[in-house]
């Protein structure tokens, strides 16, 4: 009886071991080597992961903008001078707003430019120095993005504030806001440097009107409009036309380089001849100048502004009588230091 219980032992335990083995082996072969998911996905960077919501969340604009206003002031003044001279105070007002649309294919520059200045001499009541009102605004389409050459529409305008005088008469103003006020609308060519802040605008279809909405100017025929006609004993018999419109060609020039360390100069030429009224006979209006940068908000400027218009005639007082005479050329030197604020 006790064999059989040793036999039946031995069988168990036999019968467990091989148990075990065979579960030892069928648990080898169902082993799994777990692999992350993301070896199957594209390497993501933390750049392409970034960048999209970026994009979405602040799309970067095709608008750039810059304003920049100024205050100069310059003061000459005398006591008890052996050599004698005139005290005087002179202040300018000035501003200029620009508006820029740039995309690869495509530019739109508009700018705002204003100033006025005043004089008081000792001795003499105040007088105007500057008075300027000027829009421009150019619009460019390119179809290659590599050309510096776009097909370009150009529009410009231009007046002034207040009257102006010829001193020391202040009885008759020589001119007014919109008396004269020069427009130019036309269609052309214009090649543009952004990097070296170098256009030129070519355009050989430009309408040019020049506005005269003073009655009493116009009558005089002033600055080339059709003056008013009179019958033998001086009675009007048609008045002055306010408006005068040409057909012509006009050549632009804008271009602006740091000549020397915070020294920048700055070039505008515009160039017009009329098709119909004296082809080949220019009317010439060139801006130079040089601004000094002192600091952030103080900066010094020379400028020059040269003027020949052909339609602008000039009188001269001969005898106590005016006569008239032909277009001159017309010149102003500006030297300011003052202050300036761009935002």
């Amino acid at each position: 009886m006790k064999l059989l219980h040793i036999l039946l032992i031995l069988v168990s335990l036999t019968f467990f071991a091989n148990s075990y083995s065979q579960e030892k082996e069928e648990l080898t072969p169902i082993m799994v080597e777990i692999i992350p998911i993301t070896a199957f996905l594209p390497p993501i960077t933390a750049t392409k992961t970034i960048k999209p919501a970026i994009t979405l969340l602040f799309p970067v604009s095709a608008w750039t903008k810059k304003n920049t206003v100024g205050f100069d002031l310059s003061e000459i003044a005398f006591v008890n001078w052996s050599a004698g001279g005139t005290s005087s105070i002179s202040g300018l007002v000035k501003g200029n707003f620009t508006r820029v649309y740039n995309t690869e294919k495509s530019k739109w520059v508009s700018e705002l430019i204003v100033k006025y200045g005043i004089n008081k001499q000792d001795g003499l009541d105040i007088r105007k120095s500057d008075d300027e009102f000027r829009i421009n605004s150019t619009y460019g389409y390119r179809k290659n993005e590599s050309s510096n050459w776009y097909h370009s529409a150009k529009f410009n305008f231009n007046t002034q504030f207040t009257n102006g005088y010829k001193y020391p008469d202040t009885e008759h103003p020589i001119s007014k806001p919109f008396a004269p006020a020069y427009t130019f609308l036309g269609a052309g060519a214009d090649y543009f440097d952004k990097a070296k802040k170098f256009d030129v605008y070519i355009s050989p279809v430009t309408l040019k009107s020049t506005l005269v909405l003073d009655q009493t100017l116009a009558n005089k025929g002033a600055f080339g409009v059709t003056k008013a006609t009179y019958d033998s004993e001086g009675n009007m018999i048609s008045k002055g036309k306010q408006s005068k419109t040409e057909f012509g060609f006009l050549v632009t020039n804008y271009y602006k380089k740091e000549v020397w360390k915070n020294i920048t100069m700055e070039n505008r030429l515009s160039l017009y001849s009329d098709y119909a009224n004296n082809f080949g006979n220019i009317d010439v209006e060139w801006k130079l100048q040089f601004d000094l940068v002192v600091n952030q908000y103080v900066s010094a400027n020379i400028g020059a502004h040269a003027i020949y218009d052909d339609d602008v005639k000039t009188t001269e007082v001969i005898d106590g009588e005016k006569v008239a005479k032909g277009p001159v050329l017309q010149l102003k030197q500006t030297l300011g230091i003052g202050m300036v604020y761009a935002f």
